[in-house]
């Protein structure tokens, strides 16, 4: 077994699905080709042999059974084999297999989630199953009432405006028109952005990312491991997760402070003192277009409330001195519940083995990867990635 201090690298990566509704195959049979794929991209590993543990990441609202990630390690190749679940988003998943690599005990861990959303009839209805039982689950409104809330407040003591939104719309929307992955590309101006319905002012239909079929599976290992299965490893220089309050009623709408505590961990295992400066491309969770924005500036980006003349400038273009969601974002791609983290973990992977196909940022070393968990929650989760050896 390996020393406490070893190295984390991603050696492997597989997905099925990328569509906003997958009739063939089952969320069980989208796992099982992922992971199928997966393992051939580490090196045509066997499951049964090779693996020596699994992380699955599910929420059982979502599948509409109970313990559901239980029904996960038989597509894995995962019988008999330690299996850990998470109720949370993929991301979290892979601070689990971080965690699990520097014990010292486990030389590779796979870590899936996956997202069958279109088997879903009553979304937001289980949505509204995450707010307090007591004080807010009776409130009879659309759970996106608490995301124009926080939207509201924070352009209100931010001086963000409405076409600041539609600008981060305009912006994803338009990244995602190369990625083959991303099912919600096009070309449209701020003008025709802002005309759109509301859902919930300030947010309209174009500023919430629409729900896509996902399942992920990425393979953790060692560094001696990655050194003899991968030819490009891409190495976790750190990892970093926080929940905030869980009483809405108590928030600071003015700042996403899950995201902030959860960088500055993963920073400060990665060694980084200014992300501005070693940070060459940012994966950020825009489930609502203002989150990009907020996001940016917890992940220390931006200055605290500048982020959107940032974004004036062109610096978060794809061809911009910090590109954020160049493959287009949960608004460009969709958003797959808990595989959400995973869809951004995804995309920096492919940029920094120079595979990202249509959507290349030239000259890519390290990356910061973020994820929420989405309404009502206030946790997250960063991973720092970098494609050169710690």
């Amino acid at each position: 077994m390996v020393s406490l201090l070893s190295d984390v690298a991603i050696i492997g990566v597989g997905w099925y699905g990328f569509s906003p509704v997958t009739l063939e195959a089952s969320f069980r049979e989208m796992a099982f080709e992922a992971a199928v794929s997966a393992y051939e991209d580490a090196g045509d590993l066997d499951p049964r042999k090779d693996i020596d543990a699994f992380v699955t990441c599910e929420e059982d609202y979502w599948a509409g059974i109970s313990i559901t990630d239980e029904f996960m390690p038989d597509q894995l190749g995962g019988v008999l084999k330690p299996v850990y679940t998470v109720a949370g988003d993929g991301l979290q998943g892979i601070a689990s297999a971080y965690m699990k690599i520097k014990t010292g005990l486990f030389d590779t861990v796979v870590v899936e989630a996956h997202s069958k959303a279109s088997d879903i009839l009553t979304f937001h209805e289980i949505m509204n199953f995450g707010f307090d039982p007591l004080y807010t689950s009776h409130i009879d409104a659309h759970p996106y009432y608490l995301a124009g809330l926080e939207a509201n407040y924070y352009m209100l003591t931010s001086g963000v405006g409405r076409e600041h939104l539609a600008m981060i719309v305009e912006k994803n929307k338009r990244n995602a028109i190369t990625n083959p992955l991303a099912s919600y590309g096009s070309k449209l101006s701020v003008d025709e952005i802002l005309e759109a319905k509301y859902v919930v002012y300030p947010l309209s239909v174009m500023d919430i990312a629409p729900l896509i079929d996902v399942a992920i599976v990425f393979v953790l290992a060692t560094k001696d491991k990655a050194k003899k299965l991968s030819d490009n490893p891409i190495w976790i220089e750190g990892v970093g997760w926080a929940t905030e309050t869980n009483y809405i009623e108590t928030r600071n709408f003015g700042e996403a402070l899950y995201a902030r505590i959860a960088a500055d961990m993963a920073y400060r295992l990665a060694g980084i003192e200014d992300p501005k400066k070693q940070i060459d491309l940012a994966e950020i969770d825009d489930k609502f277009s203002y989150k990009e924005l907020m996001h940016v500036e917890a992940l220390k980006l931006s200055n605290r409330y500048s982020s959107h003349l940032d974004l004036e400038r062109g610096e978060f273009n794809r061809n911009g001195p910090l590109p954020v969601n160049p493959g287009g974002g949960f608004i460009g791609i969709g958003h797959g519940l808990e595989a959400g983290g995973l869809i951004k973990l995804l995309e920096a992977t492919l940029q920094l083995r120079g595979e990202a196909v249509g959507r290349q940022v030239k000259g890519v070393k390290r990356c910061v990867v973020q994820s929420w968990r989405d309404i009502p929650t206030a946790t997250g989760a960063v991973v720092v990635l970098s494609n050169e050896e710690v």
